[in-house]
């Protein structure tokens, strides 16, 4: 079994999250793919502004019923800082006998040695690097990492947050279920408090 896994905060997931998803089943040939949303990155702690259990759901609306993907919440559910070496390893004992392939960003490459036991994460896992095919991303990738060139479109979750508190349009940056849910939830408005509950 060939088993992809990509984490990251996903405040909201958005259509980027899910070409890049896409483009890695397809390229990698994977037969899964996680999106496995984080409780608290240590890099980003403070910085996320929804709750988990919104985060989660988001997330699974972004998949939808497509049979490629499946969304984990064992970094929620282990709550605390979510750190990739315990998620991978939790992988790595579910799935023994699975090629494990780990999803990152090229931005995210950029604070790897930052990482708790960044060479364990290497040997848990291949690391695959999405990067643009526009050849912006260019950067050192670890020698044990893959590179995998990717449609990346300019949208970012900053950017979604900012044009719902600014009342805008979410049309073509999140699917129709994922604006549905940030509307009828009130995600992301000026003055909103994020706190769990």
């Amino acid at each position: 079994m060939r088993l992809g896994i990509f984490g990251g905060t996903f405040d909201p997931p958005h259509v980027g999250h899910l070409l890049a998803a896409v483009d890695a089943v397809e390229r990698l040939a994977l037969d899964r793919l996680v999106l496995v949303p984080a409780a608290n990155q240590p890099l980003k702690t403070g910085l996320v502004r929804t709750p988990a259990e919104h985060r989660l759901a988001m997330t699974r609306l972004l998949v939808g019923d497509d049979g490629r993907f499946a969304v984990d919440s064992m970094e929620i559910d282990r709550a605390g800082l979510s750190f990739s070496v315990d998620t991978l390893a939790a992988f790595a004992e579910r799935h023994p006998a699975a090629e494990r392939f780990f999803l990152v960003g090229a931005d995210v490459l950029r604070t790897f040695d930052r990482w708790r036991e960044p060479a364990r994460v290497l040997e848990l896992a291949t690391l695959v690097v999405l990067t643009r095919d526009d050849g912006k991303d260019e950067m050192a990738i670890p020698v044990a990492a893959r590179r995998l060139p990717t449609r990346r479109i300019d949208v970012s979750s900053t950017e979604i947050r900012a044009r719902v508190a600014a009342g805008r349009s979410l049309l073509g940056f999140v699917p129709d279920a994922v604006a549905a849910y940030i509307a009828a939830h009130g995600l992301y408005r000026e003055g909103r408090a994020c706190s769990s509950g």
